[in-house]
């Protein structure tokens, strides 16, 4: 039997995450491990929990996060990390099973694991087969635009669009240093940090992570066919991924309570310019879904 803590489980992720656990079948063999609410800032408790699990998953603020993974020093547990804190750090293993055909594997053997972030699910997936097959090139000037369900927003923004009158849409991270943007870069393989433009719209879950390019600045002019084509190579056999072919729209709440995502190469009909979308729910592949898809790998199901 797996022993696992969830850190932070009155949070959005992880009563996600516990929801998920809970919906698994019983051969799975999970016995959940609690904190007394009244106990979860209390060094001991949590370092005592820690002890007796197997797995511990964080759902947690970053800073919360390291001090977790400081409490856990020593200790025989492996952690799962849902924050942003170590998703590009040393000695940790990057939560996206699809990222390459031996991610899984390094998952599966992991000690330290990061969970993805859900707009980078979504831009990851799209840009790092083309950059990796030369059709963009890793300099090349990348903008990326999206919206989220309010649900991934912080509770004041959810409790905000649950009274009448709650914003229908708002763009924000307008600074243009979104806390995502490190992890995009990286695993995307660009060497220049793209434009990224986030929002949130007036529905719970679900999200659209879209990227436009004109095919005549990339080398080789590549036909919107050719970007599918690697894509399509890219998550061949992949359960959670699927690439799809274009739609003249896209509602962004089509995949909530679905931990899968779609990708889609959508051009024009003279072929000189598309628009690259990933779909999916940002409380499902993009956050809780993700989080047991890499609890699964770590335990060997």
């Amino acid at each position: 039997m797996a022993r696992i803590f969830i850190d932070g489980e009155a949070g959005t992720t992880g009563l996600g995450i516990r929801q998920r656990i809970e919906a698994l079948p019983e051969s799975y063999g999970f016995e959940l491990l609690s904190i007394d609410p009244a106990l979860r800032k209390d060094a001991e408790a949590r370092r005592a929990l820690l002890a007796q699990a197997d797995i511990a998953i964080l759902c947690l603020p970053d800073d919360a996060a390291r001090e977790t993974v400081a409490l856990a020093e020593g200790l025989n547990v492996r952690i799962l990390d849902a924050s942003t804190a170590h998703r590009i750090a040393d000695g940790w293993v990057y939560g996206l099973p699809e990222l390459d055909e031996d991610q899984g594997a390094l998952i599966r053997g992991a000690t330290h694991v990061a969970n993805p972030g859900c707009y980078p699910t979504g831009a990851i997936a799209l840009l790092r087969p083309l950059v990796r097959a030369g059709l963009v090139p890793a300099d090349h000037s990348i903008s990326i635009n999206a919206v989220s369900g309010y649900s991934g927003a912080g509770r004041s923004a959810i409790e905000a669009h649950e009274r009448d009158g709650g914003p229908a849409f708002f763009l924000y991270g307008l600074t243009l240093e979104h806390k995502h943007l490190p992890e995009i870069q990286h695993y995307s393989g660009l060497t220049r940090q793209p434009v990224f433009v986030p929002s949130v719209g007036h529905f719970p879950q679900g999200m659209i992570v879209s990227i436009p390019l004109h095919l005549a600045d990339l080398p080789g002019h590549p036909t919107p066919r050719d970007l599918e084509a690697t894509l399509e190579k890219a998550y061949r056999g992949c359960d959670h991924v699927r690439v799809l072919p274009s739609e003249p729209k896209l509602l962004a709440d089509a995949l909530a309570n679905t931990d899968n995502m779609e990708l889609r190469v959508h051009g024009n009909a003279q072929g000189e310019k598309v628009v690259l979308t990933a779909r999916l729910d940002n409380l499902g592949k993009g956050a809780s879904g993700a989080a047991i898809q890499n609890l699964l790998l770590m335990l060997g199901l």
